[in-house]
């Protein structure tokens, strides 16, 4: 499939679409203010268009860029995916917009929402209690890794420092146990790519408070011997972490609690119907089991015996992690997602997700070394660059997946379809990978030549960082 992106030029054919204040536009004397001169200008230029104008410019700029609602975007681990507008449609509704001090007599359908949320996350993730408030995976991880400190503190056992993360992790694990205090203790794979048990029986220690894992893994695997690993954890008095980034290859099928995990962090952007990627929004809730429901943070949200749904502190709190009750706009739309599904749609997801996978991981001509996978796999570029082979799959119209992680794969190119592609897609998909499988470095070298932007300088991108819309020569 060839593919040309939106190109808007300048009369010297370089790429072009001006920004607004560059538009038509009035200069505006601004008169006396209250601030000190240094933080005032003496005038602004402000654009002077009409409504066709406005929409036609920030049509041309969304057509300069690569979105999910443009093709399929199968970047291994994060779960980019369409989700359906419904959601989106159901969290504009006017009555959603409440203020978080209003007082709870008059928010009650707020509260309710909330609680059947806490409740729905919890028989999905085999869970005995949610908290809602963490506002994104990693703030969730950093929450369960709270808990597990003020655990192991009421219990008399703080001298244990030590939290096991696998080398295949991803990197937020890492840093949401050192954030939280504690040294952290990296633990090979198995040749089969999941968790080696003889490296993990000599990495637990009475020192060790937990174990954080993802299950699938970051192959796709599905630790196999979940139960052994969760019973070494418990019998040196550790905990298991669950973290939820892959939580859509086992929906209605198996349930974290039900392995033997203590706490679980439920990506609901990912999973749940929420547009992930850009920085945001998210959300990162967090399940336990019932000896850790003590500490959650506040407050949560129970009914009292009146009918009525109130606010509530629990009784060992490790206080606030984020404002008010979380981010209420992404807990509407994964609310919305839940119940518009229901348990036949949940377990249709995974299935799809999982189906998704296997099909495009057999139709690429890339090498994928383990197996067999779940919701996504691994392929090997071999001797191609795996940067390369990203760029140039974007000539083809298609995103590319992840690239270089994990490690443990030489040139790995992480693919997850996600549950939402049909096969048309996925064929598309093994076409473009197929395709450039087969093409020479040199191609690849000089790949994209059809987007609105070619390669840039990374290094330089990142080191020197120019945030202004200013050229380059200070106009």
């Amino acid at each position: 499939m060839r593919f040309d992106q939106a190109r808007w030029t300048d009369d010297d054919g370089g790429r072009y679409e001006p920004l607004l204040s560059e538009k038509d536009g009035t200069e505006v004397e601004i008169d006396d203010s209250p601030l000190p001169d240094d933080l005032t200008r003496d005038s602004l230029d402000l654009p002077e268009l009409s409504e066709p104008e406005l929409a036609r410019h920030y049509t041309r700029l969304s057509e300069m860029n690569y979105g999910i609602d443009n093709g399929p975007y199968p970047l291994g681990s994060c779960t980019m995916k369409y989700n359906p507008k419904f959601t989106e449609d159901v969290a504009a509704i006017p009555d959603a917009a409440v203020h978080p001090d209003r007082s709870e007599d008059t928010v009650q359908g707020t509260l309710e929402l909330l609680y059947d949320l806490q409740d729905y996350l919890a028989r999905i993730g085999g869970m005995d209690s949610v908290t809602l408030q963490p506002p994104a995976g990693a703030a969730g991880e950093f929450t369960g890794i709270l808990l597990a400190e003020a655990y192991h503190e009421a219990n008399g056992e703080g001298h244990r420092h030590e939290v096991i993360v696998p080398e295949s992790a991803h990197g937020t694990n890492f840093a949401s146990a050192a954030l939280g205090g504690y040294d952290v203790v990296e633990l090979p794979g198995g040749d089969d790519g999941r968790v080696d048990l003889d490296a993990l029986e000599a990495a637990l220690s009475e020192d060790t408070a937990a174990l954080m894992l993802t299950n699938p893994n970051t192959l796709g695997l599905f630790e196999r011997d979940i139960e052994e690993i969760a019973e070494m954890v418990h019998d040196v008095g550790g905990l298991l972490y669950y973290d939820g980034a892959n939580l859509n290859a086992l929906l209605g099928r198996a349930r974290p609690g039900d392995m033997g995990f203590d706490i679980m962090h439920y990506n609901v952007h990912k999973t749940f119907a929420t547009p992930h990627g850009g920085g945001g929004p998210g959300a990162g809730p967090v399940g336990v089991v019932s000896d850790l429901e003590p500490y959650l943070p506040t407050p949560r949200v129970r009914q009292a015996e009146s009918g009525a749904y109130e606010l509530f502190e629990p009784e060992e709190t490790v206080g606030k992690v984020h404002g008010f009750q979380g981010n209420w706009l992404v807990l509407v739309k994964a609310y919305a997602y839940i119940a518009r599904l229901g348990d036949p749609g949940l377990r249709d997801a995974s299935a799809k997700a999982v189906l998704n996978a296997n099909y495009l991981g057999e139709r690429t001509d890339y090498d994928v070394p383990y197996g067999p996978y779940h919701h996504e796999f691994v392929a090997s570029a071999g001797d191609q660059d795996a940067a390369d082979v990203a760029k140039r799959m974007l000539d083809y119209g298609v995103h590319p997946p992840t690239t270089k992680w994990p490690e443990i794969v030489p040139e790995a190119l992480m693919t997850e379809p996600t549950e939402i592609e049909n096969r048309k897609t996925l064929d598309q998909l093994a076409a473009a990978f197929n395709a450039v499988a087969g093409e020479d470095d040199s191609t690849l070298a000089d790949a994209p030549e059809r987007t609105t932007a070619r390669r840039i300088d990374q290094t330089s991108a990142a080191r020197d960082l120019r945030l202004s819309w200013h050229s380059l020569d200070g106009d």
